[in-house]
């Protein structure tokens, strides 16, 4: 069945199935579009890539750590969070290369064989290095390719080098906590540093005093040890002196010793010749003399030795021989009133001789001669102590010589450490200077590391945990979407669905009635006629579009019916702007109703076209169409002002073709005589 409508550079009849293949072209170019463009990532299981890990795995603190094969796990089989949606192969080098050229692997990820040195070479001791993986993908690759394994690449990248800071950050927040337990410590220690140097400091301080007393300690014993060697010289002398004087006693001592003795035997043999004779022989009185002589020899001995014991005790450092010393001279002095008592004893006996008995008289005589004798062994033992007191006083006197060397000696060293102590106390001054700045700059280091340690914070593990995965990862996006074009995809498909719409709306029909010259009726009437099933075909076909976009997306009711209407009306205005350019330029207009097409693909795909493209684009009849689809679909503003800016275009498309069926109402006279219709 045909209709009365023209057909384009044709005067064959328009059909209905000329119209339905006219309608379906946008519906059919649309849902092409958009099945297979439309959020690709739900099939991106259809896209294969091969995994290839050449990794050689580290050891850190005995612990083995292969992150080439943590990161082949993630990549292949995804994470918690997120699904890995392409199909991977853990594959090698060669097999992966073969699968690039013959078109098994859209892409191939190469783990390197330092990922996992390098990856944790944040670690102390060793020279930080950038872990990396490859991407490759073939030449001949499609251009959405590309751009999907390497999102997913730099995902799985930047994933696994936010689990790497995340256990830095929180061994480093970890550190921070035990080095502020340390400081807090080290600040203990040295305020406990600061009162010891105070202390030190008061302690110094006095020192110079004690110094000064211990030099002047020091004079007093260096004029004290002089004075003990002038003693002790003094000493030695008096022991020199003493030595010969007991030397004397004891010649003299024995002496009285072989008087005694003489003494004894004359005692002895007068007894024995006044037992015999009865007279009182002359060597008896000589022996009475002899014995008061040695009697008072003795005495005089016995009197100077105790003299000298007496000194002794002052100059001795022997006292046992001192006493040993008044132990003889007490003999001596009994021995003496010994001797005295026998000479008294003598002589009365021989004055009393004539009037006592002989024989008793003897008989006495032989004591006294056994007193004598008596008398001559204690003389003899005398003399050996004087002796020994002789020999003494020697080593008493080369004891003090001894004593006078070391005393001098020590008045010389008494006074250097006088000096010494001097000089020392000048010393001290300084040191109770320095400890006091010591005790001052200890007590500032213990504030500053107190202050340290309360600056630096303090975490738990969980803290720490919490803040290192913050840290690691410190923005996050929210709101992304997943479809790869984001929300403006459905709009840029359906508009240039639409717009291909219109101009293959126009390949079809005529844009200016052929009756147009002939026609009585008014210009802008033949124009609507044209217009009207171009119209009207528009109007469905934005329907139509509107209907297959809500099967793939779903979109809520409110969206769906403004998004429809702004469809319905760029359809008819599409309708009407294809419509003047073929009526303007012929064939030429639907040559500019594709570049217009083209623009509206190249400036809708990505924000960095260059800005004169994009201010061209935004002068052309799909710029309203677009923005009131998108702030249909989204809650960007403007379908009132898209809606307006598609009824001026219809209005201006409309204006023209009305112009262009005017001019054509007119023709010269070589025109009419020729056979052949004009074709549009």
């Amino acid at each position: 069945m045909t209709l009365p409508i023209e057909r384009a550079r044709s005067r064959r009849p328009i059909t209905w199935l000329t119209l339905i293949g006219v309608l379906l072209l946008p519906v059919v170019i649309g849902g092409i579009l958009v099945a297979a463009l439309y959020n690709p990532v739900e099939r991106l299981d259809s896209l294969n890539a091969a995994v290839v890990n050449e990794d050689e795995p580290v050891t850190i603190d005995g612990q083995l750590v292969p992150l080439g094969r943590q990161l082949t796990a993630g990549l292949v089989e995804g994470s918690d969070e997120l699904d890995s949606n392409l199909t991977w192969t853990i594959s090698n080098a060669e097999d992966a290369e073969e699968g690039l050229a013959d078109g098994t692997y859209a892409a191939v990820i190469t783990i390197p064989e330092n990922f996992s040195a390098a990856a944790t070479s944040t670690q102390p001791g060793e020279t930080p290095e950038r872990a990396t993986i490859e991407v490759t993908t073939p030449p001949d690759s499609l251009i959405v390719d590309d751009a999907i394994t390497a999102q997913v690449a730099s995902a799985a990248a930047t994933t696994m080098g936010t689990q790497l800071s995340t256990v830095y950050l929180e061994n480093v927040f970890l550190g921070f906590t035990t080095l502020g337990e340390q400081l807090g410590t080290a600040a203990d220690g040295a305020t406990q540093l600061a009162d010891g140097a105070t202390q030190a400091a008061d302690g110094a301080a006095e020192l110079p005093g004690g110094l000064s007393q211990l030099a002047e300690g020091n004079a007093q014993l260096a004029d004290g040890a002089s004075q003990l060697a002038g003693g002790a010289g003094q000493l030695a002398g008096g022991a020199s002196s003493l030595q010969s004087g007991l030397t004397t006693i004891a010649g003299k001592t024995r002496e009285a010793a072989g008087g005694a003795q003489q003494l004894a035997d004359g005692v002895t043999g007068g007894a024995a010749q006044l037992e015999q004779s009865g007279l009182v022989p002359d060597e008896l009185d000589a022996g009475a003399d002899l014995s008061a002589t040695l009697a008072g020899d003795t005495e005089a001995a016995a009197a100077k030795t105790l003299e000298l014991a007496g000194g002794c005790f002052a100059v001795s450092t022997d006292p046992q021989f001192c006493v040993d010393l008044v132990t003889q001279a007490t003999i001596a002095q009994r021995t003496a009133a010994g001797a005295q008592q026998a000479a008294q004893g003598t002589a009365g006996g021989l004055r009393a001789f004539d009037t006592a008995a002989t024989a008793e008289f003897a008989g006495q005589l032989r004591d006294i001669g056994a007193n004598v004798v008596a008398l001559s062994g204690g003389l003899s033992q005398l003399a050996g102590g004087i002796d020994q007191s002789a020999a003494g006083a020697g080593e008493l006197a080369g004891g003090a010589a001894g004593i006078q060397d070391g005393a001098n000696g020590l008045a010389g060293g008494a006074s250097q450490l006088a000096d010494g102590a001097t000089q020392a106390t000048d010393g001290a001054t300084s040191l109770a200077d320095g400890v006091a700045q010591l005790a001052d700059g200890t007590g500032e280091l213990a504030n500053g590391l107190t202050t340290a340690s309360e600056s630096i914070p303090t975490y738990t593990d969980d803290e720490a945990t919490d803040l290192a995965s913050v840290v690691a990862d410190p923005v996050a996006a929210e709101g992304l979407g997943t479809s790869l074009f984001g929300a403006s995809a459905v709009p840029l498909l359906a508009t240039l669905a639409l717009w291909f719409g219109g101009l293959g709306t126009f390949i079809a029909l005529q844009a200016v009635s052929r009756r147009a010259l002939t026609s009585r009726a008014p210009s802008a009437l033949l124009a609507l006629r044209t217009f009207a099933p171009a119209a009207g075909l528009g109007a469905l076909q934005g329907l139509l579009v509107a209907g297959v976009v809500q099967l793939a997306a779903s979109y809520s009711w409110s969206q769906w019916s403004a998004f429809a209407l702004v469809s319905v009306i760029a359809g008819i205005a599409f309708a009407a702007v294809n419509q003047a350019l073929v009526a303007v330029f012929s064939g030429g207009g639907r040559w500019i109703s594709a570049l217009v097409g083209v623009f509206a693909m190249a400036t809708g795909v990505v924000s960095t076209v260059p800005g004169v493209l994009s201010s061209v684009a935004g002068l052309l009849p799909t710029a309203p169409a677009y923005n009131g689809m998108l702030a249909a679909l989204t809650s960007v503003s403007g379908v009132g002002a898209a809606l307006t800016g598609l009824v001026i275009w219809t209005l201006l498309g409309l204006a023209a073709t009305i112009l262009v069926v005017a001019r054509r109402r007119s023709t010269s006279a070589r025109a009419l005589l020729k056979a052949a219709p004009v074709a549009a």
